[in-house]
């Protein structure tokens, strides 16, 4: 085990490891650090919707052979409310982009396996993680692995290790600006063993509230509700979870709600957040230690990517020509996408959702933005546009 790398990782998700993988295209050594298992962050289950540019980058990096063979190419969304389906045509109206369904897990494994076999360094259960002098020249990452304690020099450190990681509050109090939002709401999610009940995702606004229609597979359904952030799931059984996903989906006799086994249900809070800048010193933050976004714009894993993207090109840029302006730069380039993102994912979750204390007069402004996004071509444009990835900086 190297105890000196450039670029010292902390987190094996999507951000950690896509960076790692860009790096070592760009001859950069790199050591990821991560406090869990292989098997549990290979096997953690979570959603995956991904931008035209996140899967042109896993392709063009080599990355997405299993991506081609089962990810599942959607050339459209639908809007559902009022009873009525209305069908925004996102190749059409972005000149042939499109999104894809792939799990979270399943971009894991891809990179995981890519990064073992190119010789890299995946730290995994790795214990107590801190990480020490990043105001200076050589930061260091401390660990435990079977009760030794190790030390790993680097020249970079990137904090790709979550929200709850340990690499944002590692840095000084009132060197960094927190924004945040709490929604008064949350969605109960399920997995069911049913065929999905449509080729395309489905976004439903309804009296009772928000509902979404989504799929893993061919076979397996992905299914939301909007309930409180506090709900209990006993509550909830399976008969319960159906019938209120079958009124606020309904549209019209013809449409019918497969039903199956529930093999998973959770509760998934709703916020938003952004940290400013997303560096200190010789550390960057990248992905859901940076920001958090609400699931409603499908934008989590494409944010932490595109993230990822602008910091490999700026280590790049400093190995290759000793210059540092795209390191110095790094936050105000990621930052500008990141609140893009979140005024998209803001708008359509406030456009989408019911929100306590609603008056006759909020629902009916909800339904009037609704029908101008489904009327207007320059309105479902810019739905478009956001929901396939703005262009990569």
């Amino acid at each position: 085990m190297n105890d000196r790398t450039q670029i010292g990782i902390v987190g094996a998700g999507p951000a950690g490891l896509m960076l790692s993988h860009l790096l070592h295209l760009a001859g950069i050594e790199s050591v990821v650090i991560e406090a869990r298992s292989r098997h549990y962050v290979e096997d953690r289950v979570r959603a995956g919707l991904l931008e035209q540019g996140t899967v042109n980058l896993l392709i063009e990096t080599g990355v997405g052979d299993r991506l081609k063979q089962l990810g599942l190419t959607h050339h459209g969304i639908e809007l559902r409310f009022s009873g009525r389906g209305h069908r925004i045509d996102l190749s059409g109206l972005t000149g042939g982009s499109t999104v894809t369904v792939y799990p979270q897990h399943e971009v894991i494994k891809d990179l995981i396996a890519a990064r073992l076999a190119a010789g890299g360094q995946i730290i995994f259960d790795a214990a107590d993680v801190s990480v020490h002098d990043f105001d200076g020249p050589t930061p260091k990452i401390r660990y435990r692995i079977e009760g030794a304690v190790h030390e790993l020099s680097c020249d970079f450190i990137a904090g790709c290790d979550g929200f709850h990681g340990v690499c944002r509050p590692s840095i000084p109090v009132g060197a960094l600006t927190m924004y945040n939002r709490i929604y008064p709401f949350a969605w109960l999610g399920i997995l069911a063993d049913a065929r999905p009940s449509s080729d395309e995702l489905i976004y439903a606004y309804h009296d009772r509230g928000f509902a979404l229609h989504s799929m893993r597979s061919p076979t397996i359904t992905r299914l939301y509700l909007q309930c409180g952030p506090d709900e209990d799931l006993a509550k909830w059984p399976d008969q319960r979870i159906w019938d209120e996903l079958e009124l606020r989906l309904a549209a019209g006799k013809e449409w019918k709600l497969n039903r199956g086994a529930i093999l998973q249900k959770g509760i998934t809070e709703m916020r938003s957040f952004v940290v400013e800048p997303m560096q200190s010193g010789t550390l960057f933050l990248a992905g859901d230690a940076a920001h958090i976004v609400p699931p409603t714009g499908a934008k989590g894993l494409n944010l932490a990517v595109a993230d990822v993207r602008v910091l490999a090109h700026a280590l790049t840029d400093y190995y290759a020509n000793h210059n540092r302006e795209l390191l110095t730069r790094y936050s105000e380039i990621c930052l500008r996408r990141v609140w893009k993102v979140q005024r998209f994912s803001w708008w359509m979750t406030s456009m989408l959702h019911r929100f306590a204390g609603d008056n006759p007069f909020d629902q009916r402004r909800q339904l009037a933005e609704l029908d101008y996004v489904t009327t207007s071509r320059a309105a479902a444009q810019t739905l478009a546009e956001n929901y396939v990835g703005l262009p990569m900086e």
